[in-house]
């Protein structure tokens, strides 16, 4: 007998008790599964419990806020998070994504937009998964990047620079993933926005403030990044070669067609480079001529 996948589960924090209802309704009709709790306090001993897949978190929770309370998650382990903001409080909103906030959603908000921006980030983070409510599972990623010293694995969803692995949360990994794969190309932040965060609209500043954070992460300097350019009136763009991964390998066929000509008696074109060696100067004419 088949047995049944668990729903992805959501807990969602607000100490107002309304929103906290009508937010939990509609997850509960797209498929989730929904904890609530309406401190932080409550939050992380639901968590300690029966860890989520996602957190929608309220800034504004009384003592513990949601930013310690988002804190204390990331120690605990790798999980998404939605903030819930007012829309005044853009310094907290910015230090909410500082610390690892993966998306924020400002009250008063839309309830469908909350359930598709919860959709959207638990679908980047589950490569290939189905999410509840969506039509289709993600699209399969590419196979596994190799660029200045990073390693990127988008099925493990797994990152590591030198060996050492970069503790990464789910958009962070996936702006890095998109920027390692389109090496020397400028972004802007429009262009970034809706093809990491899959959005057409929204605050800028989420890509501005994950550069940064990402910058933080896998640059020597990040005060004079190298990797992760700023294009000035443009966006960002990320410069590094790429590494090759088929280095000292014996059957690259064209290694090979060298070896094969290398010190071979009856080359003519190096026999013809050697007979107009030292004949030519630097403009192309013969070393004699007067021209």
């Amino acid at each position: 007998m088949q047995q049944t996948p668990s729903p992805t589960r959501v807990l969602v924090v607000d100490d107002d008790p309304t929103v906290a209802e009508v937010v939990a309704g509609y997850l509960g009709r797209a498929g989730f599964a929904v904890d609530r709790a309406a401190d932080g306090p409550g939050a992380l001993a639901h968590a300690a419990a029966r860890w989520p897949d996602l957190v929608v978190l309220d800034l504004m929770l009384p003592g513990m806020d949601g930013l310690a309370v988002c804190r204390a998650l990331r120690d605990k382990g790798p999980v998404p998070v939605i903030m819930l903001t007012a829309r005044g409080d853009e310094e907290d909103r910015i230090l909410g994504l500082e610390i690892g906030a993966d998306d924020y959603v400002t009250k008063p908000f839309s309830p469908r937009e909350l359930v598709l921006r919860v959709e959207s980030v638990l679908r980047r983070g589950r490569t290939g998964a189905q999410v509840p409510g969506s039509s289709a599972p993600a699209p399969a990623p590419d196979g596994v990047a190799h660029r200045a010293g990073i390693t990127l694995d988008p099925l493990a969803r797994r990152a590591t620079r030198d060996g050492r692995e970069l503790a990464l949360t789910v958009r962070e990994f996936d702006l890095l993933s998109f920027l390692l794969r389109h090496p020397g190309v400028a972004f802007t932040r429009e262009e970034l926005m809706r093809e990491v965060w899959g959005w057409d609209f929204g605050d800028l500043s989420t890509v501005t403030v994950h550069v940064r954070r990402l910058r933080g992460k896998v640059e020597d300097d990040p005060a004079a990044p190298r990797l992760i350019q700023t294009v000035w009136g443009i966006g960002y763009r990320f410069d590094a070669p790429p590494e090759a991964d088929d280095e000292g390998s014996p059957d690259d066929g064209r290694r090979d067609e060298a070896r094969r000509h290398e010190g071979s008696p009856d080359d003519g074109r190096r026999d013809e480079a050697r007979r107009h060696e030292g004949r030519r100067d630097g403009d192309g004419r013969g070393a004699g001529s007067d021209a």
